[in-house]
């Protein structure tokens, strides 16, 4: 029989270990194309990014265990809850490959609208099963705002930089 903390570990890590396999491939993109991208002056600084996303991807992984676990598992009620997390992680993990690897700005754009809303889909779900787990989604929504702003000044400003 599995550890009773297994599942809680595994939930949580996963959003930070599926982001560092797809991220696999945008190596090097930051300090190469990306340094070259025109920034508002409002962009954070570069060092920012990998705090913040660890964090985020730390409590969404959490949040995700205590909707499992408050649901049974994975149970018929669980689908919709966890599938609409599933759902906005996968985008979560396929910007980076789109924005970084492809270099294709505009979609970046559109698929950080479709990962925010899902993400406020995730948040409204959630609350009425958990409202710990709602408002450990919370701030990668309010994050999410930030990046859905940036990823669209940065497609106006860099009509050149789009492959």
């Amino acid at each position: 029989m599995a550890p009773s903390w297994l599942p809680a570990v595994g939930f949580t890590v996963l959003p930070s270990v599926g982001s560092a396999i797809v991220g696999i491939g945008t190596n090097g993109q930051i300090e190469t194309w990306y340094a070259t991208l025109k920034k508002p002056r409002w962009c954070p600084p570069d060092w920012v990014f990998p705090p913040v996303w660890a964090t985020l991807y730390t409590s969404m992984g959490y949040g995700s265990y205590l909707i499992w676990k408050e649901l049974g598992g994975f149970t018929e009620d669980a689908v919709v809850p966890l599938g609409v997390y599933g759902a906005q992680l996968a985008l979560n993990w396929t910007w980076s490959q789109v924005f970084f690897g492809a270099h294709k700005i505009k979609l970046a754009f559109f698929e950080v609208l479709l990962m925010t809303g899902s993400t406020a889909a995730t948040v409204a779900v959630w609350y009425p099963i958990s409202r710990t787990a709602a408002a450990l989604m919370s701030p990668t929504l309010a994050w999410l705002t930030l990046a859905t702003a940036l990823s669209y000044r940065l497609w106006r400003d860099n009509p050149d930089k789009e492959e």
